[in-house]
């Protein structure tokens, strides 16, 4: 994977990173929060680790096949500001959040 692109986070402490696959529309969002020094899965609001991201061209179709699947959905689709991206969170078998993205414009 490529770095896309990078930047700071001042209000979160954090710095974000954008990583894409040359060889497809895979990309993988990476967050770094600055004074957090554990890792463990804590409850969610005590989490160090916060989510991984993935841009999925389907978020309705993608969270129905998951919610088939029997993952637990956390937050249902939803618009990002007005007519920016939609996001969906999940969870892993784990708790590990994981947002789905789907990008303005396809």
């Amino acid at each position: 994977m490529e770095l896309e692109k990078r930047r700071e986070i001042p209000a979160n402490d954090a710095e974000i990173a954008f990583l894409k696959d040359s060889g497809s529309d895979f990309s993988l969002e990476l967050t770094y929060y600055k004074d957090q020094r554990r890792f463990e899965q804590a409850p969610y609001e005590e989490r160090v680790f916060d989510h991984l991201a993935f841009t999925v061209k389907d978020l309705d179709g993608t969270i129905a096949r998951m919610r088939k699947a029997g993952v637990k959905i956390t937050d249902e689709p939803f618009m990002l500001g007005p007519g920016g991206n939609r996001l969906a969170f999940i969870e892993d078998p784990d708790g590990t959040l994981i947002e789905l993205i789907e990008r303005k414009g396809g």
